[in-house]
C-alpha cells in the first residue's frame, strides 16, 4: 500500500500586528489550493486569525517597550502550521509564551477575551502542548472536513500533533454553543 504524504504549510510571522492579516491570507491561500470547500476556509480563516492573534498578544505581555527603529526591537517571531489530516484541517501556532490558553466565557459587553472561546466552538477538537526542543507553547485546532452530526469528531480523546491521547495538557474538545450563543459574540464583536 503506498504512503500517503500529509499536506502541511509552515509560516513564520514577526509578532507584530499585521502579523493576523497575513496568516488569514496564508491560511486562505493554502487551503483553497488544497480544494478545500470554502466554508471550512472561511473557519479557518477566523481559527488562524484568533490564534494569530493570541501569539502577538502574549508577545506584548511583559515585554518592555522599545523605540522605533531602535536597535532593541523585541519583536520575535511564531509559526503557523497548516496540515491536512485525515477528516481535518489542522492548525497549529507556535508561540514563545508558555503560559497555557485559558478558555473564559465572556460577556456580551466584554472588550476581549474571546479568542480560545471562539476557537473551542468552531473547532471539532483543540488543544496546546509544551514544544519541544524550544521555548514556549503549540496551541493547535482541528477543523472537520466533512461532518454528518454536530458531534461527529468532538471526542476527548483527540490527542493534540505528536502527543499521546493520554496526556494531561489537551483540551477536551467538549465545548458546546448553546443556541444563538455564537450570533452573540459575532454581535459583540462587531459593535467593537
Amino acid at each position: 500500500m503506498p504512503h500517503r504524504q500529509i499536506r502541511s504549510s509552515r509560516l513564520a510571522l514577526a509578532d507584530t500586528p499585521n502579523a493576523v492579516a497575513l496568516a488569514r491570507l496564508h491560511t486562505a491561500d493554502v487551503l483553497l489550493g488544497w480544494g478545500v470547500s470554502s466554508d471550512i476556509v472561511e473557519t479557518a480563516k477566523l481559527l488562524a486569525s484568533e490564534l494569530a492573534t493570541n501569539a502577538v498578544r502574549h508577545s506584548e505581555e511583559g515585554a518592555a517597550p522599545a523605540l522605533p527603529l531602535s536597535s532593541q526591537s523585541t519583536v520575535q517571531t511564531f509559526e503557523l502550521l497548516l496540515e491536512a489530516v485525515p477528516g481535518a484541517v489542522r492548525l497549529s501556532v507556535w508561540d514563545r509564551d508558555m503560559r497555557p490558553p485559558v478558555l473564559k466565557e465572556v460577556g456580551v459587553d466584554a472588550m476581549g477575551g474571546r479568542g480560545i472561546f471562539i476557537v473551542a466552538v468552531m473547532s471539532r477538537a483543540w488543544g496546546y502542548y509544551p514544544a519541544r526542543g524550544m521555548p514556549g507553547k503549540v496551541v493547535w485546532a482541528e477543523i472537520a472536513l466533512a461532518s454528518t452530526s454536530p458531534d461527529e469528531g468532538r471526542n476527548a480523546s483527540v490527542s493534540s500533533p505528536g502527543r499521546p491521547a493520554t496526556d494531561d495538557l489537551r483540551a477536551s474538545g467538549d465545548a458546546r454553543a448553546v443556541p444563538n450563543l455564537i450570533g452573540r459574540v459575532l454581535v459583540g464583536i462587531k459593535e467593537l
